[in-house]
């Protein structure tokens, strides 16, 4: 590639319907992104309420213009979570693999390698593109020296890199939401949706620390990286992945937009960022390999 484009990341929480319809059709009508990911990737009880709504996002955001993935969920632990792989990696269309079931299911058709797949060097991506890896967005903590080893191997595989957004560290079993609230996870009343953004969690010492989205464990920090296009393109990244939070994000997508487009310099796209509420304070650590709650200005 020869300019850097912007994707928009799957919804990580439990929006409700009518909030991820409205959302969509912005994006659809006034984001400047290139690909847009959607489908549920975090916890398959959400799956019989949202499902009714993807087929209506997907035709507003491909009559766009815009390239629609169907990411799968990250965790399948019940049948109808491994039932929902295999009917989208069995379809046409293009799909993010989050589990390794979702790349068997593929059979050799074009997929995107999501960052909950466990691949931290060349040649496990390597071994993925074989079995159809076009696109692959690396695990969060992958420092950026490891990214850019994988790129010079794999000129042929698009790097996306995952630019801003709470970062996704672990998924669980166990329903942290539930726990806090004093239910079981059978029964969890859907608790989750009360945290547009993830719950804070905190320290004993009150300090805060990291976010909970029902089984998901996410940073309490926002990544930002904003490196301008020639450094991105020196180190072989093609696509920039924006995950979506409760925030304008139509704002952030622009502020990514003139970024890569060369219209601004790190500082002020940085400075943009900050001007934003966002749910965490920004932080890019695992880039430069340190802890990635830290916060380096590029």
């Amino acid at each position: 590639m020869s300019k850097i484009e912007l994707s928009l990341g799957p919804n990580f929480f439990n929006w409700s319907n009518e909030k991820l319809v409205d959302f969509y059709a912005r994006i659809a009508d006034e984001a400047p992104v290139e690909r847009v990911y959607i489908g549920e990737v975090i916890c398959g009880k959400r799956m019989p309420f949202n499902d009714k709504v993807w087929p209506e996002i997907y035709e507003r955001l491909a009559n766009a213009g815009k390239t629609v993935v169907f990411s799968t969920i990250a965790l399948p632990v019940t049948v109808r979570d491994r039932k929902s792989i295999s009917a989208l990696s069995e379809d046409g269309e293009l799909v993010e693999a989050n589990d390794i079931a979702g790349v068997h299911k593929r059979s050799g058709q074009p997929f995107v390698g999501g960052p909950f797949l466990n691949i931290y060097n060349e040649q496990t991506a390597k071994v993925l593109m074989n079995l159809g890896m076009e696109t692959f967005c690396p695990p969060v903590e992958l420092p950026m020296k490891s990214v850019e080893a994988i790129a010079q191997a794999l000129p042929d595989l698009t790097i996306e890199l995952f630019a801003f957004g709470r970062l996704p560290l672990a998924v669980s079993g166990r329903c942290y939401h539930a726990r806090a609230h004093k239910l079981h996870k059978d029964n969890c009343q859907f608790i989750c949706d009360r945290d547009p953004d993830g719950m804070d969690v905190t320290t004993l010492d009150d300090q805060k620390f990291l976010a909970a989205n029902g089984i998901q464990t996410l940073s309490h920090s926002v990544q930002a990286i904003t490196m301008n296009r020639d450094e991105l393109l020196t180190k072989g990244i093609g696509r920039l992945r924006l995950s979506p939070q409760d925030i304008d994000m139509l704002a952030v997508i622009e502020i990514y937009r003139d970024l890569v487009d060369g219209k601004i310099e790190s500082a002020e796209a940085e400075a943009r960022l900050q001007g934003l509420p966002l749910p965490g304070a920004l932080a890019n650590g695992y880039v430069t390999g340190k802890p990635g709650h830290l916060w380096q200005a590029d």
